[in-house]
C-alpha cells in the first residue's frame, strides 16, 4: 500500500425513544454519561461521533463501529437509544418536549437565524482527508466538487421528515440548503481566491463566524484537512465506511491532479446545484448527472465512471473490492433511503417500525 493521506470521519446521531421512535432531547444527559467521548450538536436530540484519523479502512470501519457502541452505551443508560438517521421519521414530539437549542454559540446561531436554525433537526457525515498545505486543499475542493452530487446520490438516507415520506432520497440536503452559506463552490483556482470569498462572507455579518462557512466540502484549518460534508450520515457502518473510502480516493485522485497542475473542471456553480438536487431527489433510483459532460446517465453507469476515476487511489489503498462490493450492494439492496422506505412497506406505514429497523442496523457488523 503506497502512502495514502489518514482520513477520520464525523457522524451526527439522532437520540430517540425506545417505545415511539420519536426523538429525544437528551444529549447533555447522554454526553455526561460518555465521559467526554461525545460532542453536542444544534440540536439536543443529538450527539457526535469523532473517529481518529486512519490510514486503512479496516481501522477506520472498527473505529466507527466503537463508537457508535460508546454513544449507544451511553444513550440506554440514559433512558433513550441512538440510530444512524438523517431526519427523523417520526415527527418530535414537541408538545411534551419542545424543541431545545443548547447554550452559547448554538444559541446566537438560533438567534439570528430563527426557524432555519430551530428546525434543523438533521444528521450528515463528514469526512476528512489529510492535505499536504492549504493550496494543495483548494486544488483539491475545485477538481472533486462534480463528484460530490454522486456521494450525495449514494450516501442518501433521509427520506422522511415530520412524520411522512417526503418523496427525496436525501431530504436532509434540502432543509441543510436553506442555510445561506451552504451548497456546492465555483472553481476558485488559488488559496488567495477562496481566502477572499471566505473573508467577503464574514464581511457582511451573516454568518458568526468561519465555521459557519457551510460549502460542501471546505478547508478545515485546524485539522489540515479537506472536508466532505455532503453525505447524510449512515444507516450502516458499512455505508458510512463506503462513503469514507471513496472520499479518500476522490481527494488523494484530485491531489494528484493538482500537483501536475492539471486543468481544472468547468462546470458552473449553477449546473452543479441542479445535479445536487436530483441526487438529493432520487437517490440511485434515478439517473445522476455525469461529471464529464453535465448529462444524465444511470446511476449505475455514473457509480462505474465514479470507481474508474479514482481507480489508481482505490488500488494504492487495497480499496478497490471494497468500493466495488459497496456500490453493488446498494445499487442491488438500496440506499439508506430505500432501506428505510422497504421498512415501513413492511410495517403498512409505520414509520416507528422504520426507526426500530434502523437501531438495529446501527451496529450491524461490519463486511471487509
Amino acid at each position: 500500500m503506497s502512502d495514502l493521506p489518514p482520513f477520520g470521519a464525523e457522524e451526527e446521531l439522532l437520540l430517540v425513544d425506545t417505545g415511539t421512535g420519536a426523538p429525544r432531547g437528551r444529549a447533555g444527559a447522554v454526553r455526561d454519561e460518555a465521559g467526554g467521548s461525545l460532542d453536542g450538536e444544534m440540536r439536543t436530540e443529538q450527539v457526535e461521533t469523532a473517529t481518529a484519523p486512519h490510514h486503512t479502512a479496516d481501522d477506520l470501519a472498527a473505529d466507527l463501529r466503537r463508537r457508535r457502541q460508546d454513544a449507544r452505551d451511553a444513550a440506554r443508560a440514559s433512558g433513550v437509544d441512538v440510530a444512524g438517521l438523517a431526519t427523523s421519521p417520526v415527527a418530535p414530539e414537541e408538545a411534551a418536549e419542545p424543541a431545545a437549542i443548547p447554550e452559547g454559540r448554538y444559541a446566537r446561531i438560533a438567534e439570528r437565524f430563527g426557524s432555519v436554525a430551530t428546525a434543523q433537526l438533521t444528521s450528515g457525515q463528514h469526512v476528512h482527508v489529510e492535505v499536504g498545505s492549504p493550496e494543495e486543499g483548494v486544488g483539491v475542493l475545485d477538481r472533486i466538487g462534480p463528484w460530490l452530487p454522486v456521494l450525495r446520490a449514494l450516501a442518501a438516507n433521509s427520506p422522511c421528515w415530520r412524520g411522512r415520506d417526503t418523496t427525496y432520497a436525501s431530504y436532509r440536503s434540502v432543509v441543510w440548503s436553506r442555510w445561506p452559506s451552504a451548497g456546492p463552490t465555483r472553481v476558485f483556482g488559488s488559496l488567495a481566491a477562496y481566502d477572499a470569498a471566505v473573508a467577503a462572507m464574514l464581511a457582511t455579518d451573516t454568518v458568526l463566524d468561519e465555521a459557519m462557512v457551510y460549502f460542501d466540502a471546505r478547508l478545515s484549518r485546524e485539522l489540515g484537512t479537506v472536508e466532505v460534508r455532503v453525505a447524510d450520515v449512515a444507516l450502516e457502518v458499512d455505508d458510512a465506511v463506503l462513503v469514507a473510502v471513496l472520499v479518500r480516493a476522490l481527494v488523494s485522485t484530485a491531489a494528484r491532479a493538482h500537483q501536475r497542475d492539471e486543468e481544472l473542471p468547468t462546470a458552473p456553480v449553477e449546473a452543479l446545484r441542479l445535479a445536487h438536487w436530483r441526487a438529493a431527489r432520487f437517490g440511485l433510483s434515478g439517473d445522476l448527472v455525469d461529471p464529464y459532460d453535465g448529462r444524465p446517465k444511470p446511476a449505475a453507469e455514473v457509480l462505474d465512471a465514479l470507481r474508474a476515476h479514482v481507480a489508481g487511489a482505490l488500488a494504492d489503498a487495497d480499496d478497490t473490492d471494497r468500493a466495488a462490493r459497496g456500490c453493488a450492494r446498494l445499487l442491488d439492496g438500496g440506499t439508506g433511503a430505500d432501506r428505510q422506505r422497504a421498512a415501513a412497506h413492511e410495517a403498512h406505514g409505520d414509520l416507528a417500525a422504520v426507526v426500530r429497523d434502523a437501531r438495529a442496523r446501527f451496529l450491524r457488523p461490519v463486511r471487509a
